[in-house]
């Protein structure tokens, strides 16, 4: 009987997990720029689970255990509608949260694609191409170890 507790609790543990990710997990993409790939993946999965009626295994994992230790079953509508809905925010407000989820995920992307571009070119429009010039070879750079000593 544990066993199946135990599942249970994981499957909603790594549901909250993802459901956050989803919400926020582009900000680690900022500051780790090759987990993007992460994210974009955790949106499409989302997004097909939202508005294409694909069920996530967790879901079925849970009811799969829930069933085996007489709790009650999770409604049709799975995890968000059990765990979330009701508590984080009002019960009519599903799709007004779904649609903001979606705001804040396209938001970040801007955000993250402002970043990336500023970190490519330095922080400033047209530092790139200032970095990447190269001072003329015959030009005189001062005093140094392979130069005469001018005084």
């Amino acid at each position: 009987m544990w066993g199946y507790i135990l599942v249970v609790i994981v499957a909603a543990a790594f549901h909250l997990a993802f459901t956050g990710y989803l919400c926020v997990g582009v900000v680690l993409a900022w500051r780790w720029p090759h987990t993007m790939w992460l994210h974009v993946a955790t949106v499409v999965w989302a997004g097909l689970n939202a508005f294409a009626g694909f069920e996530c295994p967790l879901t079925g994992i849970e009811r799969w255990a829930r069933a085996h230790i007489d709790m009650a079953p999770l409604p049709a509508s799975g995890f968000i509608d059990y765990y979330l809905t009701g508590v984080l925010y009002p019960e009519g407000a599903a799709a007004m949260m779904r649609n903001l989820v979606f705001v804040v995920v396209v938001l970040s992307w801007v955000g993250f694609l402002i970043s990336a571009r500023r970190r490519r070119t330095g922080g400033q429009p047209g530092a790139r191409a200032a970095r990447d010039e190269k001072p003329p070879a015959d030009q005189d750079h001062g005093p140094g170890p392979d130069r005469d000593n001018v005084y």
